[in-house]
């Protein structure tokens, strides 16, 4: 379906205009011997064209590649812009301090053998950003390559040889991957704007330079290599800053599970340790890529093509196979195959041999020439209905692989608002063409699925972008924060982190969250007296923090409809828990009214280290690790129309609409329970795991039969 694009609001950012753009650069540690780093780096910045003042830095040396070296940094003068330290581990806090007193305000520390060596260099490093700090300096590094600008040009690094001139960003935490793309660029003849090393990211991170090249007006796209976050809050905030400007795409290494810290509730076990990160770009608007070739190939699109206005796809093609293949992973991606217009099918049966295929794919058949080609590329191009266009060619007897790429340059020129992506599926015979569209910024793939990947990667951009997000719409006027404060008091007081569910429930209904009434008794008496007044059917549960799993101990008892059956219930449970766990003194039981079956959901909660609380909804009760029916938004920042979204996304929400003859739940009363829950969660950070499961959805309103809550004490 078609979409347009909005213009995103400009934000201020931090100034890092001595970065990229300084008037003159310092190298201290510059060396006359050309297998040292100080060497390289001094010639990079002279070859690549840099029109500053240079000044190698070297008590050692009187001159180094044509320019007078200095003893000192105080001996420069003019106050160098930038400097590149180089020198060993333990002298870079003693430059960073003259840089300070000078007034130097950025520096790119190459050096390595800081925190990634142990504790002797962390506290080396501790010593380097104190110093960063106290004088006001933005340091990249230590232990990175450098910086480049291809547009300045600077390159201050000591990477091997200079990317060409672009429109793509990159940011990378890993060294040795920048170094690989950079040569590797040069032979695939793709373009950079700038391209950064983090290293140890000890005061700029990847925040910082997302943030400050949104704003770059030669970068259309911003790539990044992270292994990590440190500050999640800065992250999002530049992230969704930039998403609203321009494409960011992020690949995260280190996503296996086993990096997941061990979980007590549901929501926790749910959550692995890639989760938060995948949740957190999708709130941002952030693109992820799962692998190199895939961050790479999306960077090429968006720099190439315009953004598709929709995500309908024709496809031409001169072989069947393909055609079919390349439809299914359209329907795979979640696009859409175009259906094209009346107008466009009545040329095709004109101007086509009657053994082609009209209809998505057009298969101009395998004795295709440019011309046929042409025809049809052209015809689709011009369909209201087409968004997109993927162009395959298989390398028949005849095929022209070079005329079909001019053809195809020609019309991306004549339709320019229209993306084109081209799949040469062959080698040598098809490989000048192919060189053609690259040449042409046409974007060129092996195989169909990688351009299809491609313009997904894209409309998933533009839908991002061009969503409607209202911002901080979860309030409501009748939460009780002091109740919560009070009841989290106490328990901490008792030096427990698991709520008992009377607690909990009180907790839930401070929040306004809708829960069965549960009362402590802690006598077979009281407890008649609570069932009594809370009305019959009532569930007895054991309330002891040290119990997770309380039908395994026999401490549950439900459907009591009599005095005599809870008076006998809270004794049998007594004894139950003194047979299985005899070190256990339970607080006492918990009676709770028997509600009503519903359809079973799950709403819960985990904290992420990086990103804060993370929020769970779902299919519920027993099958809830099973199933694993579960959509998890960030609680920060999230608005009702994400809540929605996140209710969508699982297939408790084919049941909540009403499943084979059953009348639709409630839909809004969920939508607003979520709310509360991500309020509550928000406004206390020391709530460290939630559950609210079963959660029964009935056609007005719902009722949290159980809850758990966590908190640090």
């Amino acid at each position: 379906m078609p979409y347009a694009v909005k213009v995103g609001k400009v934000s201020s950012v931090a100034d890092l205009t001595p970065l990229f753009n300084p008037k003159s650069v310092a190298i201290i540690g510059a060396s006359n011997n050309p297998e040292k780093i100080g060497n390289v780096i001094v010639k990079n910045i002279k070859e690549c064209g840099f029109s500053g003042q240079i000044y190698p830095v070297n008590p050692k040396e009187k001159e180094i590649e044509g320019y007078t070296c200095f003893t000192n940094l105080s001996e420069i003068p003019e106050k160098p812009d930038l400097a590149v330290i180089c020198v060993p581990a333990k002298h870079c806090s003693n430059i960073m301090e003259e840089c300070g007193k000078l007034g130097i305000k950025a520096a790119v520390v190459i050096t390595a053998g800081f925190k990634e060596i142990g504790p002797a260099g962390l506290e080396m490093e501790k010593r380097l950003v104190s110093i960063s700090n106290r004088y006001g300096i933005k340091m990249v590094g230590p232990n990175c390559v450098g910086i480049m600008d291809t547009h300045i040009p600077l390159n201050a690094s000591f990477s091997a040889g200079f990317p060409q001139k672009g429109d793509i960003a990159f940011i990378s935490q890993s060294g040795a991957m920048l170094v690989s793309i950079m040569d590797w660029s040069r032979s695939a003849g793709l373009g950079f704007s700038r391209v950064i090393s983090l290293g140890n990211k000890a005061v700029l991170d990847e925040a910082d330079f997302i943030d400050a090249i949104a704003d770059d007006p030669v970068t259309k796209v911003i790539l990044c290599y992270i292994e990590d976050v440190h500050n999640g809050k800065h992250f999002l905030e530049a992230a969704s800053r930039a998403s609203k400007k321009k494409p960011v795409i992020v690949l995260k290494s280190g996503t296996s599970q086993a990096g997941a810290q061990a979980a007590s509730s549901h929501t926790g076990a749910l959550a692995g340790s890639d989760l938060a990160y995948e949740t957190a770009f999708t709130q941002a608007g952030i693109i992820r890529a799962r692998s190199m070739t895939e961050l790479f190939d999306l960077a090429t699109c968006f720099s190439y093509q315009p953004l598709p206005q929709g995500d309908r796809i024709a496809i031409v093609t001169n072989a069947g196979g393909p055609g079919i293949v390349t439809a299914d992973a359209i329907e795979n991606s979640n696009l859409t195959m175009a259906r094209f217009d009346k107008g466009t099918l009545d040329l095709f049966r004109e101007k086509l041999p009657p053994e082609a295929n009209i209809y998505n794919p057009v298969d101009v058949l395998g004795d295709a020439k440019s011309d046929r080609y042409r025809f049809a590329i052209e015809t689709v191009l011009k369909d209201p209905h087409v968004d997109s266009v993927v162009v395959l060619v298989c390398p028949t007897a005849v095929t022209d692989a070079e005329n079909i790429a001019r053809q195809i340059i020609d019309l991306h020129e004549k339709y320019p608002d229209k993306p084109i992506f081209a799949a040469y599926m062959g080698g040598v015979v098809l490989a000048e063409g192919s060189k053609l569209l690259t040449k042409a910024k046409i974007p060129v793939f092996t195989f169909p699925e990688p351009a299809i990947y491609s313009i997904a990667g894209m409309n998933k951009y533009v839908r991002s972008f061009n969503d409607e997000r209202e911002a901080g719409d979860l309030d409501f006027d009748d939460i009780d924060r002091n109740r919560v404060k009070a009841i989290f008091y106490d328990v901490i007081r008792d030096r427990r982190s698991v709520l008992l569910g009377s607690e909990a429930a009180a907790v839930a209904e401070a929040y306004g969250i809708s829960a069965a009434p549960i009362k402590l008794a802690t006598y077979p008496e009281e407890a008649v007296d609570l069932a009594e007044e809370l009305g019959y059917p009532v569930v007895l549960k054991v309330a002891s923090p040290k119990i997770m799993h309380k039908t395994d101990v026999g401490g549950v008892k439900i459907a009591l409809n009599t005095a005599d059956q809870v008076r006998n219930a809270f004794i049998e449970i007594m004894e139950n828990v003194q047979r299985y766990l005899p070190n256990v003194i339970p607080h006492g039981i918990e009676v709770s009214k028997m509600m009503p079956r519903g359809t079973e959901l799950i709403v819960g909660m985990t904290r992420d280290v990086q990103f804060g609380p993370l929020i769970a909804f779902g299919l519920g009760g027993i099958y809830v690790n099973l199933l694993k029916d579960v959509s998890f938004r960030l609680a920060k920042g999230l608005t009702r129309n994400e809540i929605t979204t996140m209710i969508s996304e699982t297939k408790a929400y084919t049941l909540l609409r009403g499943y084979r003859g059953e009348k639709p739940a409630d839909l809004v009363s969920i939508i607003e329970m979520v709310a509360r829950a991500a309020l509550l969660v928000n406004d206390f950070q020391e709530i460290n795991e939630m559950d609210i499961n079963p959660v029964f959805a009935y056609k007005d309103g719902y009722s949290a039969l159980d809850i758990k809550i966590t908190i640090d004490i």
